[in-house]
């Protein structure tokens, strides 16, 4: 996926409360629902909900991301 792809995608979700499968460069995933987008230079970094786990947030930089998927 393109960079601007990967934005699209975790934006819709993020947006809507929807759960995504987000697929690291070294293969490993996360699943969850995307609670922010930051892209300011100093950032760049998406946090995650992992399903199941309500009181956590995983923060995820946007340049490990290979992949995101809908669920």
């Amino acid at each position: 996926m393109t960079y601007e792809e990967i934005l699209e995608y975790l934006g819709y979700a993020a947006g809507h409360d929807l759960q995504v499968r987000i697929t690291l460069q070294d293969r490993s995933e996360i699943v969850g629902i995307p609670t922010s987008v930051d892209i300011h230079p100093t950032a760049h970094e998406v946090y995650v909900q992992p399903l199941g786990v309500e009181d956590t947030e995983i923060g995820v930089g946007l340049g490990q991301i290979q992949r995101v998927d809908l669920l």
